[in-house]
């Protein structure tokens, strides 16, 4: 200890080692982090199946179940009648 003092200059004094994050709070983190991700994710997904049709009509051929979800989630909001007029216009359209 006395040598590595009077290494040191005036002036100088010795740092304690920086205590390092506890595992559990970097998993934590983690875990919120991705939540968060999650949260927006869906919430663009969401928006997107909201405004646009054409959306909705690719979210039916490639992830039915995400659609049924979408409408599900609507129709427990109280808004009828999307997928109604969705199926009609999609069948106007093969026509």
């Amino acid at each position: 200890m006395t040598c590595r003092r009077s290494i040191l200059t005036q002036g100088q004094e010795e740092m304690a080692p920086r205590p390092r994050e506890p595992f559990a709070r970097k998993v934590f983190k983690g875990v919120l982090f991705l939540e968060l991700a999650a949260v927006f994710g869906v919430y663009g997904l969401f928006h997107a199946m909201n405004s646009s049709r054409d959306f909705r009509s690719k979210m039916d051929r490639r992830l039915p179940s995400v659609l049924e979800a979408y409408y599900k989630s609507n129709e427990w909001a109280g808004v009828y009648g999307i997928r109604e007029t969705d199926r009609e216009a999609w069948s106007a359209k093969k026509e």
